[in-house]
């Protein structure tokens, strides 16, 4: 037996929701379609959440009604070698104040949370469903087969929001049917038990005030970077790697998280924690290079699945990517609803609204970021470059100085050397 709806979302995360959200505000009958029990049972991601401009046009009151941590007043970066480290923190004000910047969230709560409205909205949640197959009527497609269930899910237009490894799109022919790796990042978690008043008082923090900490220089030789952030009462800590450099190292995740919690900079943050659990996650880092084709016909293409994440070096951007898209996919069906096509040239105002985003633009302005960061000197060279300059200022051995522009130049060229220090820096100014 099979079932009619206006419209399908493949996928309850953040972007799946928010296109289910947005199309049954408007009043059409939607299927929200989850793998999980429950949406965000399947997610490891414990960090922070920016901005999500397209939610808090949906709900003004959003960041006082949605179920997040704590919102982050400190950003902070650290260089760090074996026995030393390098710290630089930013405490602004404004970070203080409502609108906040960012906050910390658990995504199992938010996810949940975000298909609730949905639902509240007039969305039907399909929880338990994987999806088999995509519907193919006259070459569009036209729903959706479910695992072990008989019959299928019917609708003139599906979204995909299923994720990194988008099944959805791929059986409609929509993305390549594998990923280079060198374009993909696995991230690897722990979750650490910690009391309130201990987080507080360890990282300068009070009411519901939040730290962000970044670590380049502690991957063991493999390109990625590692992150703390508190949660109310509890600490994600984990690292992102390359999953190419991953592979070639011959290391595993695990191994070099647990060599990252036993280091004595970030040791020294997590003592006297309860480990809760860990757990890994793809992330999809090409950036712009990396996005499928988003419009078919019957089908549009959101969140991880269009690999709308922004990987900087300087900041990590998915969830309000997925987010925003999310929302401008629910738009663009809205729009087909009202003119009966649902082609792929129907469907265009998705991309003509993606490309007047913000999401669009900074991927566009930061495309070249992802080539930057398979340099493997950023995460070797640098942080004992930084680490070694800053213990040369600070230390005292009852000796003249040297010039400070002579002691970098001398390091640089010891540590990069001058003709990799000039080419990377002429990198970063083009990628960023």
């Amino acid at each position: 037996m099979s079932k009619m709806y206006q419209a399908i979302v493949v996928g309850a995360g953040p972007a799946g929701s928010s296109a289910a959200l947005t199309m049954a505000r408007a009043g059409l009958d939607v299927a929200l379609v989850e793998r999980g029990s429950f949406p965000g049972e399947k997610n490891m991601f414990g960090g922070v959440l920016h901005r999500l401009p397209a939610l808090e046009e949906v709900f003004p009151d959003f960041w006082t009604r949605a179920p997040l941590e704590r919102h982050i007043i400190k950003k902070g970066v650290t260089f760090m070698t074996g026995d030393s480290s390098f710290n630089t923190t930013i405490e602004a004000g404004n970070f203080d104040r409502p609108p906040y910047n960012g906050y910390t969230v658990f995504r199992p709560r938010f996810d949940s949370w975000l298909a609730e409205e949905a639902v509240k909205a007039g969305a039907t949640l399909i929880t338990r469903a994987t999806v088999e197959n995509v519907v193919l009527r006259n070459d569009r497609v036209a729903g959706v087969t479910i695992l072990d269930r008989q019959g299928e899910i019917n609708a003139p237009v599906v979204v995909a929001a299923d994720g990194v490894l988008s099944f959805t799109a791929k059986k409609a022919g929509l993305r390549q049917p594998t990923f280079d790796p060198a374009q993909m990042a696995v991230g690897v978690k722990a979750l650490i038990d910690m009391p309130r008043e201990v987080i507080d008082e360890r990282f300068g923090l009070v009411r519901d005030q939040g730290f962000a900490n970044e670590f380049v220089g502690c991957t063991g030789g493999v390109r990625g970077g590692g992150f703390l952030y508190t949660n109310y009462d509890s600490l994600s800590v984990g690292l992102v790697f390359h999953l190419a450099s991953l592979r070639t190292s011959g290391k595993t995740p695990y191994d070099l998280l647990n060599d990252f919690l036993e280091q004595p900079q970030v040791a020294k943050m997590v003592r006297g924690g309860r480990l809760q659990e860990y757990s890994a996650h793809l992330i999809p880092e090409g950036g712009y290079n990396m996005i499928p084709e988003l419009v078919g016909d019957g089908i549009l293409v959101t969140g991880d699945a269009a690999a709308l994440c922004n990987a900087t070096g300087l900041n990590l951007e998915g969830i309000n990517l997925a987010s925003q898209s999310g929302v401008l996919a629910g738009k663009a069906v809205v729009a087909a609803h009202e003119k009966g096509d649902f082609s792929r040239r129907g469907l265009q105002e998705y991309r003509r609204l993606m490309n007047d985003s913000y999401v669009i633009k900074d991927l566009k302005l930061y495309r070249k970021a992802p080539h930057m960061l398979h340099n493997d000197r950023i995460y070797n060279e640098y942080p004992e470059l930084v680490c070694s300059v800053m213990e040369y200022i600070y230390r005292i051995e009852g000796a003249p100085k040297e010039n400070l522009s002579k002691l970098f130049l001398k390091t640089a060229r010891e540590k990069v050397g001058l003709a990799n220090l000039a080419a990377d820096a002429f990198s970063a100014w083009r990628a960023l």
